[in-house]
């Protein structure tokens, strides 16, 4: 599973997509599923998925360029997911073979897209200066002010995504078949990094939030060199990219084993669910 939002990157100006995708932060994801396919053509799949994204400025390498603003920006995060989606996964080739029910040695492309719906839960991370490092929830620091500064407001931690993409199904017999498959998840918020728009008078920290969490939410909210006093990055400097929602998306290997029915049953009246996906 990896990310791609505000956060991290590479030489230039930050773009949406594979651009700026910082491999060293591909994190491992597992899931189960369970689906059913009324013709050979279509299925439809009910998947849960556990993984973990995150990314930091400090990984971005210098170049002299618009990569510099990000990299003494220094802010990280990271985040678990958790994931519930809906899919219908589509056979193409289908169409062209001559018996589709002799699935056996068969190698099948096919293309999915669904609903789904994700927690997340943004930290960022703190050092002490005797080499530990702690994490810390950033929503309920405000870090952009949201629901104080006018026209923003708190974002949720449990949000509808449009998963879609593409794979590979590979029928080592009737009953098991092995996939590898890329899926991107199409996001409505900006905010899986805590990342959004521009920083704020960190006055408002100490306005709204105790005393002690006003400290944390300003060291959070500004890991520049100098903090707030630091040139270009002081309140309503730009901190991310508004015009920009986040994405992330998972690279699966999938073993799918039919739980019901025998050799003489239809394969697409049949059932799978995976040993592993990673």
């Amino acid at each position: 599973m990896a990310y791609l939002g505000d956060l991290g990157g590479h030489i230039g100006k930050g773009t949406t997509f594979l651009k700026d995708y910082n491999m060293n932060k591909t994190k491992a994801s597992y899931g189960a599923y369970y689906e059913v396919f009324p013709a050979p053509w279509l299925g439809f799949r009910l998947q849960g998925t556990y993984g973990m994204v995150g990314d930091c400025d400090c990984d971005i390498k210098e170049h002299g360029g618009d990569e510099n603003s990000r990299f003494n920006r220094n802010l990280d995060f990271q985040s678990v997911i958790l994931e519930g989606t809906l899919m219908a996964e589509v056979y193409p080739t289908t169409f062209l073979e001559d018996d589709p029910e002799d699935v056996q040695g068969r190698l099948r492309p096919y293309g999915l897209i669904g609903l789904g719906v994700f927690h997340f839960n943004p930290q960022g991370s703190l050092s002490d200066g005797h080499g530990n490092t702690y994490w810390y929830d950033l929503r309920p620091l405000h870090t952009e002010g949201e629901g104080w500064v006018t026209g923003s407001k708190e974002y949720s931690l449990t949000q509808l995504n449009i998963p879609m993409g593409f794979g590979v199904k590979y029928f080592l017999s009737e009953d098991v078949n092995i996939s590898a498959e890329l899926i991107y998840r199409k996001l409505f918020t900006d905010y899986l990094d805590d990342v959004h728009s521009s920083y704020i008078n960190p006055a408002l920290f100490a306005q709204h939030l105790s005393p002690a969490e006003a400290t944390l939410a300003e060291k959070l909210s500004n890991k520049s060199a100098e903090g707030y006093n630091t040139p270009s990055y002081g309140a309503g400097d730009k901190r991310g990219t508004p015009g920009n929602n986040d994405a992330y998306f998972t690279f699966g290997f999938k073993i799918g084993i039919r739980l019901t029915g025998g050799n003489k049953e239809r394969w697409y009246n049949s059932t799978h669910c995976p040993l592993l996906r990673f």
